[in-house]
Formats: structure tokens, C-alpha cells, sequence
């Protein structure tokens, strides 16, 4: 049985809780990702996507000067690397996100993303049933249609 460890991303960039939004948002631009895992040293305290830098930063007219500490979603969902592919699967389709962060002893070693769980042999199975479970809450009725 394959583990999160096995399919994981150890390569991860971060930010820490004092960098600025602005600063956040040029790492993600520069790295073409949309998530970062906030860390004090390797420990992990939280994230912040690309949707809370617009959700929780802009649209609440912060400026690109905030800290990432008052944006970001401080209870991440996490996983350790021993834990099955299935088991990561079944954690981002029950929390409705596609990156999971990778901890051990509190400190980040990787991330498990949605991608991770499709490209990796034999497990595309186990991104469809995740990408399912994702998908589901999404196909409400938008809220501009109410």
C-alpha cells in the first residue's frame, strides 16, 4: 500500500506568519502556486491560498503590507506521511481541499496535493474519489443567483 510519503511534494516554498500579503503573493506568482504552508522555522502554524489573500486580505481593503498571520487559515488540515494515499484522499474530499499539508512531530516535511494523487501510479482512483468529493459542495447554486 502506497503512503503519503511516497507521492508527497518535500520541495515545499513557505512563508512565515510576519512576511507581508504582497510578499506571499509574489512567491505564489514566482512559484505558480496558489497555496503556501505557514511555518514558524518547520513548524507548521496554518496556510494561506491565493482565494485568502483576495477573500481575507483584499476584499477587506488590508494592504499588501498585512501580515500573512491575519489572512491566513490558522487550523490546517494535515496528514502524516505515513498514512495511506486513501486515507489522504478521503481527508481532502471530507474537508474540500486539494492540498494537504505533511507534518510529522508538528513540523512540515511536505505536501500531498490533489495532483499528487493523480499522477502517481494506481492511484488515480483515489484523486477521482477526492476531485469527487471536492466537486460536490461546488455545484451549489451560486449565491449571485438567489
Amino acid at each position: 500500500m502506497k503512503t503519503v510519503a511516497d507521492i508527497m511534494t518535500t520541495d515545499c516554498v513557505t512563508v512565515s506568519p510576519g512576511d507581508s500579503i504582497f510578499e506571499c503573493a509574489v512567491k505564489m506568482r514566482d512559484n505558480d502556486v496558489g497555496f503556501l504552508p505557514v511555518v514558524d522555522g518547520r513548524r507548521l502554524l496554518g496556510v494561506v491560498t491565493d482565494r485568502d489573500l483576495v477573500v481575507r486580505g483584499y476584499a477587506e481593503k488590508h494592504p499588501g503590507s498585512e501580515e500573512v498571520r491575519n489572512v491566513m487559515t490558522h487550523k490546517a488540515v494535515t496528514i502524516e506521511p505515513s498514512a495511506s494515499v486513501e486515507e489522504a484522499a478521503r481527508k481532502m474530499a471530507a474537508s474540500q481541499i486539494r492540498r494537504l499539508p505533511v507534518v510529522e512531530n508538528g513540523e512540515l516535511i511536505g505536501v500531498v496535493s490533489l495532483g499528487d494523487l493523480a499522477v502517481r501510479e494506481r492511484s488515480g482512483d483515489e484523486a477521482e474519489k477526492a476531485l469527487e468529493g471536492i466537486s460536490e459542495h461546488e455545484h451549489r447554486e451560486p449565491f449571485y443567483a438567489r
